[in-house]
């Protein structure tokens, strides 16, 4: 049976505009119109809460295309609408967001967590593309910024996002956080932002103490080819990694998504068919649930399991070898990675150490003009996800067994190192042997900033073929 999830990245587009093209996009209220009509069509049929829709909303396309998206959102409130929507997007330009969900973007390939600092921003480097401008310029994990210029412009919490986003010619001042603030220091790095695809494995190695044999794998997004390639060269990559592990005959593993935002569901299912135990390719790793217009059309379509994903049978699988997997989180995991998590849970131990998650269980599909008059597009929610035990509980994100905070105010170990306090304490529960200090925040987490919204952080993506 053709399955509705596709192992090619194909983005549904609701072919309902067919007939708009006389529009002209020279006209900016013409323009406005073509995109707003485009908003409402799509939001009629894909919207997860469409039946939450307001009222007279999709007929007001007098708005600004941002506004009029986001004023037919059924917004979240922790009290009034406890179950409603964090994570659907509108997009400036959606062709530079599909690049971005397969990991291409124009970077210094130093990956930051910003933080207010007297409304300037400044940033920790949670890690560095291997090869990366950044990389070459000596920056590494744990370097501090206590500031950041870009193209002769310092970033603050006023223009960060599109500054961060569209820059080429970034000057980092180093620093240090001490006594609860970001100090300046004498030294500057000069790097050059350009066009880079991130390897989304950055480190796998295997440690053996005594009888224990523990694999680990960093794992940073979901995605399963570069951009713009037809080859699943990261699928191919997972399974000689995973093969590598079976082989060295590990009986324990760790999965580190501490700093994974989500991304594609189809790859959050290759990576969990690596890892679950005693599943076939008849074993559920997921059921999406779709609204009430959707759901019939699918169906007749694609048939009664339509909304059922199952795990892929792969013989590099080392769940038959352990008993348990600890994954590694902080409260960046979000999406795809709290997919595999919940997938994962009925079928082996999963132990959470870190910090709280983010709690996404619902997921986007990419839509854009399919004549291509207009850059803008959007992410709306379409489904929520299920696990095989019918559980989709964790809103409030995974709390974790072991809490840790990744503490940025100390150095940070490299990944791999077995005194990083993550990696040490999952090390500790497999062996006994404990090779660092827990962690603990002391660093400002009020302060923290969300990162560019152009930058993909929590994006769980719903791989799907054209309907129309």
């Amino acid at each position: 049976m053709q399955k509705l999830i596709s192992k090619t990245l194909l983005f549904a587009i609701v072919a309902s505009l067919a007939g708009m093209s006389a529009c002209k996009q020279t006209d900016v209220k013409a323009g406005d119109e073509l995109v707003n009509e485009f908003i409402s069509v799509n939001m009629d049929y894909w919207y997860y809460w469409k039946d939450k829709i307001p009222a007279g909303a999709l007929e007001n396309k007098s708005l600004a295309p941002e506004t009029f998206f986001n004023s037919l959102l059924y917004t979240f409130d922790r009290t009034a609408r406890p179950d409603g929507d964090r994570f659907s997007r509108f997009l400036e330009n959606a062709e530079e967001t599909e690049s971005s969900l397969s990991g291409e973007s124009k970077t210094t390939g130093a990956r930051l967590a910003l933080y207010n600092s007297n409304n300037t921003i400044a940033a920790f480097v949670m890690y560095v593309f291997p090869g990366s401008p950044a990389a070459k310029a000596g920056i590494k994990r744990g370097d501090v910024f206590s500031k950041i210029t870009v193209d002769g412009q310092l970033a603050t919490v006023d223009n960060y996002g599109p500054l961060l986003a569209e820059g080429t010619n970034y000057v980092y001042t180093m620093g240090r956080y001490e006594n609860k603030a970001f100090v300046s220091g004498d030294q500057t790095k000069t790097v050059v932002a350009q066009p880079l695809q991130e390897d989304p494995m950055l480190l796998d190695t295997v440690y053996t103490k005594g009888t224990k044999k523990i694999g680990y794998l960093v794992y940073n997004r979901f995605y399963s080819k570069p951009n713009n390639s037809e080859q699943p060269l990261y699928d191919q990559k997972m399974a000689a990694i995973f093969g590598k592990f079976k082989a060295a005959g590990i009986n324990e593993f760790i999965l580190d998504l501490r700093y994974n935002g989500g991304g594609y569901t189809s790859t959050a299912r290759t990576l969990g068919s690596f890892i679950a135990k005693g599943v076939t390719d008849k074993t559920v790793f997921s059921r999406d649930e779709y609204n009430a217009t959707v759901t019939p059309e699918l169906e007749k379509k694609q048939g009664k399991d339509f909304n059922v994903n199952y795990f892929q049978p792969k013989t590099e699988n080392i769940g038959g070898n352990v008993q348990r997997v600890y994954v590694l989180v902080s409260s960046r995991t979000a999406s795809a990675s709290e997919l595999v998590i919940n997938a994962l849970k009925p079928f082996m131990d999963v132990f959470i150490i870190g910090d709280v998650t983010v709690g996404k269980n619902v997921g986007s599909i990419l839509i854009k003009d399919p004549k291509n008059r207009f850059p803008q597009g959007m992410m709306p929610i379409v489904i929520k996800v299920f696990n095989s035990a019918g559980q989709s509980d964790y809103t409030a994100g995974f709390t974790p067994n072991v809490v840790i905070k990744e503490d940025f105010s100390q150095p940070l170990y490299a990944f791999g190192d077995l005194r990083e306090p993550l990696l040490s304490e999952a090390y500790y529960q497999i062996t006994g042997n404990r090779n660092a200090r827990r962690g603990v925040s002391e660093t400002p987490d009020s302060d923290r900033l969300r990162i560019a919204p152009s930058l993909i952080e929590t994006e769980m993506v719903v791989d799907k073929p054209f309907l129309k």
